[in-house]
């Protein structure tokens, strides 16, 4: 710990950072709980898309053998681009999910199989949900790691800078006070030696 200068000045700079500490705080108490909550939203979200995504790959299983057929299926479907716009929670910018554009090339419908309209709906779907779900896990990403500078600074602040700032303070009075004494006693002692040299 920097040693400290035990003047009125210097009590004054620690109480201004004491009244700082103290201001800022509750905003930050504040942001934690709102990422907190956030993150939990996002979690909510992560879930219900990961069952849409588990219930259209159900979907397909009964008939996941005839993917296999090469019909060149992965041409036919090919996810192009993941549309965002940007949000803000909290202070930490964030992506949020628009839309998956995906590029369905056309195919001959009397040279493939009939079940080749299905799957590439699934399939379509299915890739929608996992660019939902990876937007979703980037958002998630970005709070926590908010989230953990934040709670470093609450701890920072509750635990180090606030006592700290107290523990100063009080030392710096004690100092300043017992100055205060000393000059007090001083000039009794000066007063009572002007007596007597008067009186002598």
């Amino acid at each position: 710990m920097a040693k400290i200068k035990l003047t009125k000045n210097e009590l004054k700079a620690q109480r201004d950072d004491l009244k700082r500490y103290v201001r800022y705080l509750p905003t930050l108490e504040l942001k934690k709980r709102q990422l907190i909550q956030e993150i939990r939203k996002i979690e909510q979200a992560l879930a219900e898309v990961q069952q849409r995504e588990e219930a259209a790959v159900a979907a397909i299983s009964p008939w996941l053998k005839l993917l296999a057929e090469p019909v060149g299926l992965e041409e036919i479907v090919r996810l192009r681009e993941i549309e965002t716009r940007p949000g803000n929670i909290a202070g930490v910018s964030i992506p949020l999910f628009v839309a998956a554009h995906l590029d369905t090339r056309p195919y001959d419908l009397f040279a493939t199989p009939l079940w080749v309209d299905r799957a590439a709906e699934n399939i379509a779907a299915i890739a929608s949900l996992r660019a939902e779900r990876e937007i979703l896990c980037r958002q998630q990403e970005l709070l926590q790691k908010e989230l953990r500078t934040t709670i470093q600074r609450v701890n920072l602040f509750e635990k180090i800078k606030i006592p700290q700032c107290r523990e100063n303070i009080r030392q710096i009075q004690i100092f300043l006070g017992d100055q205060q004494t000393n000059a007090v006693v001083r000039g009794k002692i000066a007063k009572s030696k002007l007596l007597e040299a008067e009186t002598a």
